[in-house]
């Protein structure tokens, strides 16, 4: 049975215990409060179909070893960030960009790719994970500062967005109708930005100030009640045709703060685990642009003076988190890792601190992917001892923290 759940945000805050007084004293230690409706999946991110700069037509490269490889390792969750623009019949390919007047065009064959995808995850006993990375009218790699804006419309203001937006779902959701939904989930939205609001939790700022001293971000154009409206609306569709399949959602704030929102829906939530982004992207170039993060260390200081970022912060970060798994809502934590310059000794310390308050309420976590720079395999790390694993560089000792924490 569901449980009630407060409707308002003072009724939340209250509710959770989350307000100013409560959330800056450090947390006590992280016990299981609730059982997860989910399971506490536990794999990666596979990035085939993530990037634009797939500029030849034709089908993506899939290995099949990959999905085997996983299995193998004792993981059985995969997500797949995904472009919409690869299955829109238009010509980006050649402008860069997308045509508004294309976004309803579908071109069969590029779907095959997603059909392979949710077909090997079958075979190797892998719950994948379909997400849209890029959906019509908001990518989070388009709220980077400087970076050029890509789509015809803005999800949240543009009815024609929405629209396309619930559409794409829909088609997804019609197309798969027949695959368990322990074998398939559909995570809506990567990475929803800061949404306007008059007034934030505790949490909800340490959020939001972590972000800032690292990335400065333009100012939001969606609200909390827009956001709601387009994941509502779309999880509804989806019923239609799938009443059984499990949606999930991205927290706000770049997936790092709940949605209560969305809590009287039943939709899980995901959360990603960068914080602080000075680990978990030192050097990297989408974030780290100036390359003027400081050395990493953990725990960390933080930039702005005001005191140290440690398994304290991350306990409090986390604990709405907790929160929501007592209230009958799942949660998994659908990004998770830290790229090739943080130092390996530093990235394995941090990355204990987030499995183990994880694991205390029985969320399970994916590393952005499995072969690459936040990867087990093949990550290009200067500072680590490889070991040969079926002709592929394995990292040894975060593949033992995944798989035992």
């Amino acid at each position: 049975m569901m449980m009630s759940h407060p409707t308002t945000r003072r009724e939340f805050m209250r509710a959770a215990g989350l307000g100013a007084a409560a959330l800056t004293a450090a947390s006590a230690p992280v016990h299981a409060v609730a059982k997860n409706p989910l399971p506490r999946w536990r794999g990666f991110n596979l990035t085939y179909l993530t990037s634009t700069q797939h500029q030849r037509e034709g089908p993506i490269e899939i290995p099949e070893d990959d999905f085997r490889m996983i299995r193998d390792l004792g993981f059985d969750w995969v997500r797949i960030p995904m472009n919409y623009w690869y299955w829109v019949d238009s010509d980006w390919r050649k402008t860069g960009v997308m045509n508004g007047k294309d976004v309803l065009k579908i071109k069969e064959s590029a779907l095959g790719d997603v059909d392979r995808i949710v077909e090997l995850g079958r075979k190797y006993t892998l719950h994948v994970n379909l997400c849209f990375h890029r959906g019509p009218g908001y990518c989070t790699a388009d709220t980077h500062p400087g970076v050029d804006k890509l789509e015809p419309f803005d999800l949240w203001r543009d009815k024609d967005g929405e629209d396309a937006f619930v559409f794409h779902w829909d088609l997804f959701a019609r197309r798969y109708k027949g695959v368990s939904p322990a074998e398939l989930s559909f995570n809506l939205l990567n990475e929803p930005a800061n949404a306007r609001q008059s007034h934030r939790t505790a949490a909800e700022q340490l959020v939001v100030d972590l972000e800032n001293e690292a990335l400065e971000r333009p100012p939001a154009t969606m609200t909390r009640e827009d956001h709601r409206r387009v994941m509502a609306r779309t999880t509804d569709k989806i019923r239609e045709s799938n009443p059984d399949r499990l949606v999930i959602i991205d927290g706000l704030d770049v997936a790092c703060s709940i949605v209560e929102e969305m809590i009287p829906t039943g939709v899980a939530q995901s959360v990603h685990t960068y914080l602080p982004l000075e680990i978990s992207h030192y050097h990297a170039a989408w974030v780290d642009a100036k390359s003027d993060f400081p050395a990493p260390q953990w725990p960390a200081k933080r930039r702005d003076g005001r005191g140290i970022v440690g398994r304290d912060t991350l306990e409090e970060l986390f604990a709405p988190w907790g929160w929501l798994v007592s209230q009958g809502i799942g949660v998994h934590a659908g990004e998770a890792g830290g790229y090739i310059k943080t130092p390996h000794d530093v990235y394995l310390q941090w990355m204990t601190d987030i499995l183990d308050i994880l694991k205390g309420y029985n969320i399970g976590i994916a590393l952005w992917n499995f072969r690459g720079a936040f990867g087990v395999l093949d990550s290009g790390r200067e500072d680590v001892a490889y070991e040969d694993w079926h002709g592929h560089k394995l990292d040894r000792k975060l593949l033992t923290l995944l798989q035992y924490h």
